[in-house]
Parts: structure tokens; C-alpha cells; sequence
């Protein structure tokens, strides 16, 4: 699944029904105008009458409507967007985020520094559809997931959704689901659903198998800030800071199926594309586990360590610019230790959780980690650290808060790591740490890592940081899993914060 498939595969794919396929690429069947996941039950079309596309919106935009029966519009996103740095991959990210509905195509294309109608041009050779095709196909799931789990006024869920007016609305889950928005809340509510406390938006988000759920959000608990996170041993539930404002989210393995079952209450139902996208990226969703376990299950090395952990992901995070700040809390402590520090901060700057959020299921959370420009108006002197680690949190906050360094959904990972190493106090480890966890690459090696020269070392290999740097090169494009691997080695005792060994400058 790695490797970039032709036709005919695609078709040996769809014949065999593999659901590892499922987001990667979409069949469309000529004879009877809808297209489908290729793992779709149905019977499989003949050869000469089938259409292959890179994304859902293609398929749209050729004149296909969705399955009624596969739903391909709720299959895992394609893991080519996790690993693409190049412009297509980062405009990807930023419509799947919902740039376009927040800033126009103008502005997407003005924020990625090229024209619209180069970005067009680029994204239509590409995936098939410019950006306002993308965009339309993430809004019509964001309005079918708001039509059929919530009560929302069939009005209000088009203008969450991003559509100019109700008749846009109507004939776009026509023409895309099969079925008015009427007839799907019809459809929705006779059959028995998640549906749960009024006002949290239940949905399910599916991945490819296999993927280790309890290590993930035990990886996630392990980190969990008082009063911003909170795990259980089963369910994970942070806050989360949205356009539109606040919100919170509940994760846990889904009971009879390979998906996440996913409750969010937001302030405003619009930011529900952004929040599916960035718990996505958080949990790894969209990964290719089988690519991973291809390149690295034979590895001499790493072999054992891939076998015993299947399914093993690459955890992200839903804020990029909080993970930035708890990664120079984190410098040289222990996790527990990392913890307190980012509560503490939490505590003190970060703003309340309005009351209507704060409810029984999610009990514990009240806090939104303070932002960049709170923090950038700090004392560095009063933070309750060293004062290299206050300097060096403070100049961090203040050149995300003015865009000196973009940690967003659209940055571009190298320039981006570039810019924080010139920062005070943050060195390679922090920078690469960020560029792993904070911007998603699939292909970061922390070989400063403590618990990377450990874990390597345990496996009989050099753990020195060059002659660690110099042995990774085999295992990219994967290294930022290989990473994990080489921290899951250790999982046996407390867990080892990563170590920056580098970031005093």
C-alpha cells in the first residue's frame, strides 16, 4: 500500500474486497453513477465499467453519488496526506481542517504563498478536485453528521456546515448522499444509534486494522494535564481549543467495530470538521499500518519489537501550539513531572471552560490550556521555572503568537523545525519532538532521545546520537513510528519522558 498502485491493482483490490484499500483510492461504476469503498459488498462491477479516484470529492465532482451501503464517505482518510510535506499535502491538511470555510479559497492559497489559480491547478492534477470540490465534500459530512446525530434545525446544520443557503444545502446531500436532508434524519432515527447526552455530537471514526487503542490512549493518559485531560484506563476526554471557541471530546474503542467512538460538545457546531480532523491526526487514524509493519516487521533490529506491537501508531495532538509549550515544560524531567508543570500552568493562565461544557460525562475537565499570546505577555521570571526555562517558553509563545513560526495545520515541517531551533532553548530534541507529534511527519528519529538510546541499546545497538541518527536512515519513511516502537521496548517501567539533550542554548 506504499507504493503508488495502477488501475489494475486497484481493481485486484476492489475484486477482493480488501478494507485495507478503504479512503486510499474510490471506485465508481459507470452503468450505475455511484461510487463506493473497495471493500463494498456489493457485486463487483465489471472491469470496463469502473473509474478510479484519488479522493471522494473526485468522485463527486465526475458526477458519482455515495453508496448507500459501504458509506465511502465515512472511510479512513487517505495516510498519503500524513506523510506529504509539498504543497497538495498541506493544503490537503488545511481543507480537511476547514480553511476554506473559515477563509475562502483566497485565503487558503494566500497562507500556503501561492495564487488560487495555481492552487487549483496543482490540486485538480493531483487528487482530482480543486479546493472548493474539497471543501464541499467535507461539508456535506460535516451536515450529514450533524443531520443524523443531533436535533439541530435542518437550517441551522446547513449554515454550521459552511453552506451559503438551505437550497445549496438540500441539493448537495441530494446529489452527494442519495437522500434530502429530511430523509436522512428520517433514516437516522429508525434505526437505534450512539446518540447519548442532548447536545454531544456522537459519531464514529474509523481506521485501518490493526491499531493498538489501549496503548495509544494510555500513551495519551500517561501525559493527561489536570483539568485540560483526563483517562480512565478505557475513555480519554481533553479539551480542545476551536475556532469558534472551546470544546470538549470523548474517545474510546469502539464496542463492534474497527472504529473510535467519538463524543464531542462544541460552542459552535461549524468547528466540527476541525475537531473530527484534529482527534483524527491525534490518534493517528489515517496511518497504514500495513506499510509500516511491511518496511519494518523483517527489520533485523526491530523485527521482534514490530511483532509484539501491532497496530502500534505515531499519537499526535489536537493543538500544536500546546504541544509545543509542554514539550519545553517537558525538557529533562520525567513524565509525571512534565505533567504537574503543564497543570500548574494550566491553572494559572488558562481560561475556564464555560459552564456549559462542564458536565457529568466529562467530569474533571475545566480548563483551556492558556494560548500563545496569553502566555507571550508572561514574566518569564514568574512562571514557577528556571529562568532559562521561562525565557525559553516565553520567546516560544511569542513567535507563535506573531506567525514568526507556524505549527498550523498548512506549515511546512521543515521550515518549521527550522524556525524553532533558532529560538532560545529549544534544541534539536524539542524541535524534532514538535515536528513528530505537533505537526504529524511519519518520519522523525529522536536519536538524542533517552529513551530511544535505551530502548536501542536493550535491542544490542549503538545508542550514541550520530551512530543512532546514521542506523535510522533505514527505517525511513517511518522513523517517527519506529521511535514509539523503541519507546513501547521500555513500557514496562515508569514510562521516560523524552529527554532534550540539546535545548539549553
Amino acid at each position: 500500500m506504499g507504493n503508488v498502485l495502477d488501475d489494475d491493482q486497484r481493481y485486484r483490490a476492489v475484486h477482493s474486497r480488501d478494507p485495507r484499500f478503504d479512503g486510499v483510492f474510490y471506485t465508481a461504476v459507470r452503468t450505475t453513477g455511484i461510487y463506493c469503498r473497495p471493500s463494498c459488498p456489493a457485486r463487483t462491477p465489471q472491469r470496463e465499467n469502473t473509474r478510479f479516484y484519488p479522493t471522494a470529492a473526485a468522485a463527486q465532482e465526475a458526477g458519482f453519488r455515495a453508496c448507500k451501503r459501504c458509506r465511502p464517505d465515512l472511510a479512513p482518510g487517505s495516510p498519503e496526506w500524513n506523510g506529504r510535506a509539498d504543497l497538495v499535502g498541506r493544503a490537503m491538511r488545511l481543507i480537511q481542517d476547514g480553511a476554506v470555510d473559515r477563509t475562502g479559497v483566497d485565503g487558503l492559497a494566500h497562507g500556503l504563498g501561492y495564487s488560487p489559480r495555481q492552487l487549483r491547478r496543482l490540486l485538480t492534477t493531483e487528487v482530482g478536485a480543486g479546493p472548493v470540490a474539497l471543501a464541499r465534500s467535507e461539508r456535506a459530512q460535516t451536515a450529514r453528521i450533524l443531520t443524523e446525530t443531533t436535533d439541530m434545525p435542518l437550517t441551522d446544520v446547513a449554515f454550521a456546515a459552511g453552506f451559503g443557503s438551505a437550497r445549496q444545502f438540500n441539493e448537495t446531500m441530494q446529489a452527494i448522499h442519495g437522500h434530502s436532508p429530511t430523509q436522512l434524519r428520517e433514516r437516522s432515527r429508525a434505526r437505534p444509534g450512539e446518540h447519548g447526552v442532548p447536545g454531544t455530537i456522537t459519531l464514529r471514526l474509523p481506521y485501518r486494522e490493526p491499531v493498538d487503542l489501549d496503548a495509544m490512549l494510555g500513551f495519551l493518559g500517561d501525559r493527561a494535564v489536570a483539568g485540560v485531560e483526563a483517562h480512565d484506563g478505557h475513555t480519554y476526554r481533553r479539551v480542545l481549543r476551536l475556532p469558534g471557541g472551546p470544546g470538549t471530546v470523548e474517545l474510546s474503542p469502539g464496542p463492534d467495530g474497527p472504529y473510535v467512538l467519538c463524543r464531542l460538545r462544541l460552542t459552535d457546531p461549524a468547528d466540527l470538521t476541525a475537531a473530527v480532523q484534529r482527534c483524527r491526526r491525534m490518534l493517528d487514524l489515517d496511518a497504514d499500518p500495513a506499510a509500516v509493519a511491511e518496511a519494518l516487521g523483517d527489520d533485523p533490529l526491530l523485527g521482534g519489537v514490530v511483532h509484539r506491537h501491532r497496530g502500534i501508531r505515531s499519537p499526535g495532538h489536537v493543538d500544536p501550539a500546546e504541544l509545543a509549550i509542554r514539550a519545553v515544560l517537558g525538557q529533562q524531567v520525567s513524565v509525571k513531572a512534565a505533567r504537574t508543570l503543564a497543570g500548574r500552568l494550566a491553572e494559572r493562565f488558562g481560561d475556564p471552560l464555560p459552564e456549559g461544557l462542564q458536565d457529568a460525562p466529562m467530569a474533571g475537565l475545566n480548563r483551556v490550556f492558556p494560548s500563545p499570546e496569553t502566555l507571550a505577555e508572561a514574566d518569564p521570571a514568574d512562571l514557577g521555572l528556571t529562568l532559562s526555562r521561562g525565557r525559553a517558553l516565553v520567546g516560544l509563545a511569542q513567535a507563535m503568537a506573531t506567525q514568526d513560526v507556524d505549527l498550523g495545520p498548512g506549515a511546512d515541517r521543515e521550515s518549521a523545525e527550522n524556525d524553532l531551533v533558532r529560538l532560545y532553548g529549544v534544541g534539536p530534541w524539542t524541535a524534532g519532538y514538535i515536528r513528530m507529534r505537533g505537526l504529524g511527519d511519519p518520519d522523525v528519529f529522536l536519536s538524542g532521545d533517552l529513551g530511544v538510546r535505551s530502548g536501542l541499546q536493550a535491542l544490542g545497538a549503538p545508542g550514541p546520537p550520530r551512530e543512532a541518527a546514521a542506523l535510522a536512515t533505514r527505517w525511513s519513511p517511518w522513523r517517527s513510528y519506529t521511535t514509539h516502537l523503541l519507546w513501547a521496548r521500555l513500557s514496562d517501567g515508569e514510562p521516560t519522558e523524552p529527554t532534550d539533550t540539546g535545548s539549553r542554548g
